[in-house]
């Protein structure tokens, strides 16, 4: 089975006043953290971007998926849209779709999604929380253009059109004890709140290349 990442990086980050993906965390990018999880999980990632949107240099791991990127044909569509957009680019046929600001994803939970597709976390009240979420590619695609095509723009009801199993608290809590595979970064005061030990993947060590953003 292979399983493609899909990064959403094309938020226009309004509620934090400036591009919150290139907000460093111990000198790498936010954004770096989601794709750093994806790593771990997929056999390739696809990062989404508005139109005309100018990333960071992604810096990563050597040895490790290929990484490409894909652009939103309209600007701030919401969620629903960039994931169309990651899915036509996907070549898996599982996907598992995570915000390019979740900083502290664990890879072992993104596996139990994975083994589950399609599936999304459940939160401590019993909520599904819709990113990150594993799906059936071909399924979500053809989905997703439906919905957009009515109007359409709310992820939740891509989410409640496939069916997507809410995993229960109980069956990952095990893998992410903190729960710090939910937490995503919406105003500057949730990037301060992270202490150290809550900040993801260490990003200095190892062999790394960068990425660079294509057209």
């Amino acid at each position: 089975m292979l399983v493609s990442g899909i990064v959403l990086a094309g938020g226009a980050s309004r509620r934090f006043g400036a591009d919150k993906l290139a907000q460093p965390i111990d000198g790498v990018a936010l954004v770096n953290r989601a794709v750093a999880a994806l790593f771990e999980v997929a056999d390739e990632i696809v990062v989404v971007l508005a139109p005309g949107r100018q990333l960071p240099a992604l810096t990563v791991r050597g040895g490790g998926p290929p990484m490409r990127f894909a652009t939103d044909p309209t600007e701030f569509e919401g969620p629903l849209a960039g994931i169309r957009t990651g899915l036509a680019a996907a070549r898996g046929s599982t996907v598992v779709v995570v915000g390019g600001d979740m900083p502290s994803i664990v890879p072992a939970v993104l596996e139990l999604l994975i083994g589950q597709a399609p599936a999304a976390l459940a939160d401590d009240t019993g909520v599904l929380r819709p990113l990150p979420v594993a799906l059936e590619g071909t399924a979500a695609l053809r989905v997703s253009e439906r919905l957009l095509a009515g109007g359409e723009r709310r992820l939740r009801a891509l989410l409640s059109e496939l069916g997507t199993v809410a995993v229960p608290r109980s069956e990952w809590a095990a893998q992410d004890p903190a729960g710090m595979t939910l937490v995503d970064i919406d105003e500057p005061a949730d990037l301060a709140a992270l202490s150290p030990n809550q900040q993801g993947p260490d990003l200095s060590i190892g062999a790394l290349r960068r990425e660079e953003p294509g057209p």
